[in-house]
């Protein structure tokens, strides 16, 4: 049974940082592709950042520079490092996992506040 828990977020204050975290079981972690998905109250879910199982990263633009995505196949777990937060980022942020099929965490909620 695939399973992904996101733990990390809170209520954070503008500039400030939050880092993310999402366990996995239940896949092949070393060569799974990861992402992290944010959907904000009335909008669509989007992608924030992949990283592939050799560890390349991409971003969207709109939190390039601010915000990283890492991997330890170790501990089967991805993150998502967010640092100078803007009140747009509050979002539910999901983690995201393409194992044969895509696998979805059950979100955890991001609120940056002014």
């Amino acid at each position: 049974q695939v399973q992904l828990v996101e733990s990390g977020g809170g209520v954070v204050q503008a500039g400030g940082s939050l880092k993310l975290s999402c366990a996995t079981s239940g896949i092949i972690f070393s060569i799974t592709t990861m992402a992290w998905y944010r959907q904000a109250p009335g909008k669509q879910r989007e992608l924030v950042a992949t990283i592939t199982s050799g560890g390349f990263a991409n971003y969207a633009d709109f939190v390039k520079g601010r915000f990283s995505i890492s991997r330890d196949n170790t501990k089967k777990t991805v993150y998502l490092q967010m640092n100078s937060l803007k009140r747009e980022d509050t979002a539910v942020y999901y983690c995201w996992a393409s194992f044969g099929m895509d696998y979805w965490g059950k979100g955890t909620q991001v609120t940056v506040s002014s």
